[in-house]
């Protein structure tokens, strides 16, 4: 049986995401923004935690581990070796194309940086999901903070060649206004106009809209379509490098 995903709202917009394998019991969580509501969930199905999924060093995806490892004192804490000096103390380090089980489910270590340099992705590929974090994000992608805007589009190209099926678990609650800019410089999509009434919905409803699938990130996301000649055109960027092009649409988000 495939994970079962439960999205954890946490702080004022992030998210944590627990990763529960049925057939052998194990939970793993994935990023740590604050403990109550991680702990809360984690009673409310009487699930017993073994592992946490830490993506990056940035504090609102750390600061609640120290209860949480408290209160799950045999969770192992898998984090980029790359990033060790920056991250909590971890029990697995790894890096690219490392893995990580479990239960049943294989996930592989992808390094993503950009939004900071230590950023790592885990990509579990017979459950179909994959915890972006902060670098692919539902119609968005993570602030270019620590690397450089080349870096960040191969990060984005590395998730956008998973299968188009991926589940996309991203870090926070910023799609409603990750459509507002998306729309200004691709407002002839039909599929992104029919994705932000949707997401108009869910908010309203109070609904997060994370997860999402990737399949609908290549169709809706700008900043993974760059090479996409209306974009480019819209942008008076007709045949440009996509690295160039991705750049702009970033700098455009950054003073929207």
């Amino acid at each position: 049986m495939p994970f079962k995903i439960v999205t954890i709202p946490c702080l004022s917009d992030n998210y944590a995401f627990l990763a529960h394998e049925p057939k052998s019991g194990h939970t793993a969580l994935i990023d740590i923004p604050e403990s109550k509501p991680i702990l809360q969930t984690l009673d409310k199905h009487g699930w017993s935690l073994n592992h946490v999924l830490i993506t990056h060093h940035h504090a609102d995806h750390v600061d609640g581990l120290d209860a949480v490892r408290t209160a799950h004192p045999e969770a192992k804490v898998v984090g980029a070796k790359s990033d060790r000096a920056r991250l909590p103390k971890l029990d697995i380090e790894v890096s690219e194309g490392d893995h990580i089980h479990i239960g049943d489910e294989t996930g592989t270590i992808l390094d993503v940086p950009g939004h900071t340099m230590g950023h790592i992705a885990y990509y579990f590929r017979q459950a179909q999901v994959a915890f972006t974090a902060d670098s692919l994000m539902a119609l968005g992608c993570g602030r270019v903070f620590e690397g450089t805007m080349p870096q960040m589009w191969q990060s984005l190209q590395k998730l956008a060649q998973l299968p188009p099926e991926t589940l996309i678990c991203s870090g926070h609650e910023y799609t409603q206004s990750n459509g507002a800019f998306a729309i200004t410089i691709d407002p002839d999509n039909p599929e992104l106009q029919a994705r932000i009434a949707e997401i108009a919905r869910q908010r309203e409803e109070n609904t997060p809209t994370v997860p999402s699938r990737l399949s609908q990130e290549l169709k809706t996301n700008p900043f993974l379509r760059a090479t996409d000649p209306k974009i480019q055109r819209y942008l008076g960027l007709d045949g440009s490098a996509p690295a160039d092009v991705f750049a702009e649409i970033r700098r455009r988000k950054d003073h929207f």
